[in-house]
C-alpha cells in the first residue's frame, strides 16, 4: 500500500509543477496588465487548484480554521512545508510574503512575487535584512493587506525546535498593525524532503489576533506560545507523536 501512495504522490508532485508553469506561462500577461489584484487571483487559482488535486490523488483534505483577516495585518506563521503556504494563501484577499531574496530570482514564483508585493530579504545578512525589511514595508508599492512572514525564518519539522527571530516583532514595531498567529500541522502530511504525501487532514488555523503597541521580547514570547501551543494540539489531532 506505502508503494502505491508513493506513486500518486510522485504523480500529484509533476502535475503540481507541471499547473505551475502552465498557469505562470500563460497567465502571465493577463497578471501583468491586470495588476495585483488580478496576480493574487492567478496565485489563488494556483493554491486551490493544488488543495483539489491533493485531495483528489493523494486523498490529503486540507482545511482553514479561524478568522481570516482580511484588513491590513501582519500575520506570523509557522511554517512546515510548501502546503502551509498554500493554504495560508488560499484564505486571503490581499496575501504577500517575506521571502528569501534568490526566491525573486526564480522563473514563475518571483514573477507573480513582484506583483503581489512581497518583500525579498537576504537572509545572510541578518543585521542589514532586518533594515532593508523595515524600509521596504515603509515603500508605498508593498502598502496594504496581509503581510505573512514566518518567525522560525525557514521550514520547521513537526516536533523540532527552533528559535523565535527578531523579523516578526520588528515588523509588528514598524508597521504598527495587528498581528494574526498562524499554527499548522501540515508538514505530518507533506514532510521537507520527503515524496510521500499521507493522506489526512491538513490544517492552518489562525488564531486570535495580537493588538499593536505590545513590547518587542514579550510579543515574541506570545506568538510563540500561541503558535506553539495550536500546532502541537494540531499535530496531536492528526495523531502525531514527538
Amino acid at each position: 500500500m506505502i508503494v502505491v501512495q508513493y506513486i500518486r504522490s510522485v504523480i500529484f508532485i509533476v502535475q503540481m509543477y507541471l499547473a505551475m508553469a502552465l498557469i505562470g506561462v500563460c497567465l502571465f500577461p493577463v497578471a501583468l496588465i491586470g495588476g495585483r489584484s488580478v496576480a493574487i487571483g492567478i496565485c489563488r487559482l494556483f493554491c486551490h487548484w493544488v488543495r483539489f488535486s491533493a485531495r483528489w490523488i493523494v486523498g490529503l483534505r486540507t482545511e482553514v480554521r479561524g478568522a481570516v483577516p482580511t484588513g491590513d495585518v501582519l500575520i506570523a506563521a509557522k511554517h512546515q512545508s510548501f502546503l502551509d503556504i498554500l493554504l495560508i494563501y488560499s484564505a486571503l484577499p490581499r496575501g504577500k510574503f517575506v521571502m528569501k531574496k534568490e526566491l525573486v530570482q526564480t522563473p514563475f514564483v518571483g514573477w507573480y512575487a513582484r506583483l503581489i508585493g512581497c518583500i525579498p530579504v537576504d537572509r545572510g545578512k541578518r543585521g542589514a535584512a532586518i533594515k532593508a525589511m523595515l524600509a521596504a514595508v515603509r515603500n508605498p508599492r508593498f502598502a496594504g493587506g496581509q503581510l505573512i512572514i514566518f518567525p522560525q525564518g525557514t521550514r520547521v519539522a513537526p516536533g523540532a525546535k527552533m528559535e523565535y527571530k527578531i523579523g516578526a516583532a520588528a515588523l509588528y514595531h514598524a508597521l504598527k498593525q495587528p498581528c494574526v498567529p498562524v499554527a499548522t500541522n501540515v508538514g505530518v502530511f507533506w514532510g521537507r524532503h520527503s515524496l510521500l504525501r499521507k493522506p489526512g487532514l491538513a490544517v492552518v488555523e489562525f488564531l486570535p489576533e495580537i493588538p499593536p503597541g505590545e513590547e518587542l521580547h514579550a510579543f515574541t514570547r506570545q506568538i510563540e506560545a500561541a503558535i506553539e501551543t495550536a500546532s502541537d494540539r494540531l499535530m496531536a489531532e492528526a495523531g502525531f507523536r514527538a
